[in-house]
């Protein structure tokens, strides 16, 4: 079967974040950085709501205490991306959803690389096989080049340029049917249990990331 994308819309991103996550999987992430594009079939996703967003406080949230310098994006436009650093190490890629004033962030934690394996395999040097290349949040922050904080912020639904970098959000025309949905990865206490089934995947994907609970959320 033909798969079809189009451009993402604000509008499409204007639900909470646990409503909009499912709708991202199969889409396509373009980026292009430096003149090197690449392109991202997302597989695996995760919501995260700021205080107030909701029915639900999400204590996983960086939004949950109320805006920040940090997290200033997820507070904005839909449609921007909400790039943070994780460890000091790794930019995590985020799409913000909900209207503006209301924080709201899907995190791509996975993807297939489709297009431009050459740059990213030049960004992932330490990937030995193909669907390790965004396999996880950081390593698909590195390998469609996106940098924390140069471009926290761009917009990926105009494509506008930010710090020499291109970024467009494309959804699937008929939204996948077949995807689960479970615990997120990593978060730890009650924000990582199944109390917040947030994390959306691709069942048989091989580029979705390992599950580990997070500190302390299994004995909850």
């Amino acid at each position: 079967m033909t798969v079809e994308w189009r451009p993402a819309r604000r509008d499409d991103l204007l639900g909470l974040p646990v409503e909009v996550a499912p709708r991202l999987l199969g889409g396509l992430l373009r980026t292009v950085v430096d003149g090197d594009e690449v392109v991202v079939r997302l597989t695996e996703v995760e919501a995260y709501h700021g205080r107030g967003t909701g029915g639900v406080a999400d204590p996983g949230s960086h939004a949950r205490m109320g805006p920040t310098a940090r997290n200033a994006t997820m507070w904005g436009e839909p449609g921007h991306l909400y790039v943070y650093l994780s460890h000091g190490i790794h930019s995590c890629v985020n799409v913000v959803c909900g209207p503006e004033g209301v924080a709201g962030g899907i995190l791509l934690r996975g993807g297939e690389v489709v297009a431009g394996m050459d740059a990213a395999h030049r960004r992932r040097p330490a990937a030995r096989v193909d669907r390790d290349l965004a396999r996880g949040p950081g390593r698909l922050g590195d390998a469609v080049g996106l940098r924390h904080p140069v471009h926290d912020g761009i917009d990926a639904v105009t494509g506008a340029p930010r710090a020499g970098a291109v970024a467009r959000l494309e959804l699937r025309a008929e939204p996948l049917a077949d995807i689960s949905a479970g615990p997120r990865v990593g978060v730890a206490g009650h924000a990582g249990t199944a109390a917040f089934p947030w994390r959306f995947w691709v069942p048989g994907e091989p580029t979705v990331s390992a599950f580990r609970w997070g500190r302390g959320a299994a004995a909850l």
